[in-house]
């Protein structure tokens, strides 16, 4: 897929608040400082569509950006941000859950995982949530250029070995990295089969 048009439709707290029309959705998602924006503008081809921060926490509202006239990426509030107050996880927190439970558009989430560390609980307590609620959701392995090629298979190995344990067979997964471009292709051609 070539997307030539990406363009910023609006921010909402709820999923009925979302820009019309309405159009497939493919949401992101990950925890804070996970490179979810700079993997968006990777993907769009555009260093400033999603605002990137070295300040984690920053997206704290559902972003639509419109692809090509056909479908919205979403860029969803990050999840286990622990700096910020209670008051604000627990409201990002009902943003997330009711974004995924309350959009009829939803195609498929992407869960952002940093690819230099193991899994961490709050990403397997996140994506078995989806599991239970049937939710579809592929993983995005983020900042694959910060490993050697043998550390980032074997880490990404372990990761699937963990992943495993809780699955009889895996969400389709990608490697990314916002720096080389890597996944770009992969990724955009998955949501072209989706459409």
């Amino acid at each position: 897929m070539k997307i030539t048009k990406a363009i910023f439709s609006g921010s909402s707290r709820v999923a009925t608040d979302r820009p019309q029309p309405r159009l497939p959705e493919f949401a992101f998602i990950g925890r804070s400082n996970v490179g979810k924006s700079s993997l968006i503008n990777m993907l769009c081809n555009n260093g400033s569509l999603a605002h990137t921060s070295s300040k984690p926490g920053k997206t704290q509202l559902i972003n639509h950006f419109q692809i090509n006239e056909k479908w919205y990426l979403v860029d969803l509030p990050g999840y286990g941000y622990a700096k910020l107050s209670k008051k604000i996880r627990a409201e990002l927190d009902d943003i997330i859950r009711g974004y995924i439970n309350g959009s009829a558009e939803l195609v498929n989430l992407f869960v952002l995982l940093d690819s230099r560390h193991d899994i961490q609980p709050i990403d397997l307590r996140f994506m078995m949530e989806l599991g239970e609620a049937e939710v579809p959701f592929s993983i995005i392995y983020t900042k694959g250029d910060k490993l050697s090629a043998t550390s980032l298979s074997k880490q990404i190995k372990n990761n699937n070995e963990t992943l495993m344990e809780y699955w009889e067979e895996l969400p389709p997964f990608f490697v990314s990295s916002s720096v080389k471009g890597t996944g770009r292709e992969e990724i955009l051609n998955y949501i072209e089969t989706l459409l």
